[in-house]
């Protein structure tokens, strides 16, 4: 059994769900952002929220008030008949006309920068929606695994770096086994239609046809200075308007607003940005796969670092995407199971990582990702729609 003294298992922990609102015709709502409060903000469109949690303690308190805000916002919808789509695919929609930029209560700028995202990108694939885990680690624990001498926030920064490469070349794992929006509606790809359809994916939002950028960043892993270097490089040359253009799964955060000068003078938390809204969840998420998540952190943390080579990248952009289809390829299938098994000898003794990686492991030998589920539970006869974009 392995021990991990005692600050392993503690760290900050934060949910941000982005989920649409829909109105009493069961379409787009087309009136404006209805909230006052800085956890229920607009995001890209005006019918688009984003529910902000606080830092919790564990994920079962960040989930709790994930639940309280959804709460919050479904009782206020409800006034004008409205209520929110938990699903990562958009609900049907005649144009982009119903897509309205958010600006009511905006500044200028960020109004301007969505507007150029519309401009680049299309409205549409503003419109999926999912939920991002925001983690931090312990301090006390960085502080008890630090050696004598070392300055704390170079280690901090170099302890989250690695992470953060390895969580970027495991994210295909995630998607695996959290992908939950195999059906969209075809007014997502053919203005005008109607009707359900089955893309073919397990995630639309992290398949080829996902949130990505028009190119494949490869960015300086060396160091913290050298990564901030690399993206701001994209922007310099015009690949990207900001750093927060930059659409990864994994992203480091500074404290505060999210800035390059802001990451250099420090990280404080990683942010996991796969996840699809879980439709079988009232929130849109089970706890067992955010724990899984902060589990398979904790275990990264332990493999050796390697050089994040722009080869290794490209290579976990496109593991990425193939986890996101319907039926991956079997070594894809097997790969997860082997991980699950370290992952169980890693945490042997500990009775909560069992029951977490059992849950995930099941999902597996028994067929029973949530996107299969998904798919046999809603599916009428209209199969074999696969996407056109």
């Amino acid at each position: 059994m392995n021990t991990f003294g005692n600050y392993f298992f503690e760290g900050g922990f934060g949910l941000e769900r982005e989920t649409l609102r829909i109105g009493k015709n069961g379409r787009l709502a087309q009136t404006p952002h209805p909230f006052d409060d800085p956890h229920l903000q607009r995001d890209f469109c005006e019918n688009q929220l984003e529910i902000i949690t606080g830092v919790n303690n564990s994920v079962k308190n960040a989930i709790a008030e994930l639940a309280e805000w959804d709460l919050t916002a479904r009782k206020k919808l409800a006034e004008s008949s409205e209520h929110l789509h938990i699903y990562s695919n958009p609900p049907n929609f005649l144009d982009a006309s119903e897509i309205p930029v958010a600006h009511s209560g905006m500044e200028m700028s960020k109004f301007n920068y969505r507007k150029q995202l519309e401009q680049k990108y299309g409205k549409h694939m503003m419109l999926y929606s999912g939920i991002h885990f925001n983690f931090s680690l312990s301090e006390n624990y960085l502080s008890e695994i630090k050696d004598i001498g070392q300055e704390f926030g170079q280690f901090k920064d170099s302890v989250y770096f690695r992470l953060m490469k390895q969580i970027f070349r495991h994210s295909w794992l995630i998607v695996l086994l959290t992908a939950a929006s195999p059906i969209y509606d075809r007014s997502f790809v053919e203005a005008g239609s109607s009707g359900r359809a089955f893309s073919g994916y397990g995630s639309m939002r992290n398949s080829e046809f996902g949130y990505w950028n028009q190119f494949i960043p490869t960015l300086d892993y060396s160091d913290i200075e050298s990564f901030t270097d690399s993206i701001q490089g994209y922007i310099d040359d015009g690949f990207l308007l900001s750093p927060a253009e930059l659409y990864l799964p994994v992203r480091l955060k500074p404290k505060g607003t999210y800035s390059l000068d802001a990451l250099k003078n420090g990280i404080d938390h990683i942010e996991l940005r796969m996840f699809d809204l879980n439709p079988l969840s009232d929130v849109g998420i089970f706890s067992e796969d955010a724990e899984f998540a902060h589990l398979l952190m904790l275990y990264l943390l332990h493999l050796p670092d390697f050089d994040f080579t722009a080869k290794l990248q490209e290579k976990a952009v496109y593991d990425h995407k193939a986890a996101a289809k319907y039926m991956p390829a079997q070594h894809y299938i097997d790969k997860a199971k082997a991980i699950i098994t370290e992952m169980k000898q890693f945490f042997d003794g500990y009775v909560y990582a069992e029951k977490v990686l059992e849950y995930q492991r099941r999902k597996l030998i028994e067929n029973q990702r949530y996107c299969v589920k998904i798919y046999e539970r809603s599916w009428e006869p209209c199969a074999n729609y696969s996407v056109q974009v």
